[in-house]
């Protein structure tokens, strides 16, 4: 089987941007949530009379958070069975805190931590400051509500540990505050790649 890797993380550490160079250095599949949610979300929320590019009020999320890790997850077991190495994005806030979810997840295609080689990345940034102006730089709709509820949303920043019962070696704390350089990626590259600890 291949290896999953989840890239975790609040909204403007990076997650995706580092995900996409390694990904597109070892030809692994690339599984971002926002992306494979994002039709279905639009749907969702129009039908409810809600903003369609809302992604963070508790409508959306009672409304489709559960629902876009489900896709994600699906489609990442899929290609993990079959033995692609498969790039997870997305902040999993919830799912990481819960040290049995990594193993329920694999039990459904036959598979443990044995089976499956799985690393976490958890991409941050120095502070609340630097969060906040990746988010405005990038200039998405999407970003609307964060930014008109900072005080609410920043919360959702706050640094987490990694509940799953993973070799030390398989969770990697990213500090993603320097400019993105090639050094950079490769040395992270040689992390998820380089010590299978077998």
């Amino acid at each position: 089987m291949g290896k999953l890797v989840f890239f975790v993380g609040g909204a403007g550490a990076g997650k995706t941007t580092l995900a996409k160079a390694i990904a597109r250095k070892r030809g692994a599949v690339l599984l971002d949530m926002d992306t494979l949610l994002r039709p279905a979300a639009i749907v969702v929320m129009t039908a409810a009379g809600l903003d369609p590019d809302d992604r963070d009020s508790d409508a959306y999320k009672r409304l489709c958070r559960d629902l876009g890790y489900r896709i994600t997850m699906d489609a990442a077991l899929e290609n993990v069975a079959v033995g692609n190495d498969v790039f997870v994005i997305g902040p999993f806030t919830r799912e990481i805190g819960e040290a049995e979810w990594i193993e329920s997840e694999l039990a459904a295609i036959g598979a443990s931590l044995q089976d499956v080689e799985v690393k976490a990345v958890v991409v941050t940034l120095a502070d609340e400051a630097a969060y906040r102006s990746r988010i405005q730089q990038r200039g998405s709709k999407l970003d609307d509500w964060k930014l008109a509820n900072w005080e609410t949303f920043s919360h959702s920043l706050a640094a987490r540990q990694i509940a799953w019962k993973l070799p030390e070696y398989s969770v990697i704390y990213y500090d993603n505050s320097l400019p993105l350089t090639g050094q950079n990626i490769e040395q992270l590259e040689q992390l998820l790649y380089g010590n299978s600890g077998t």
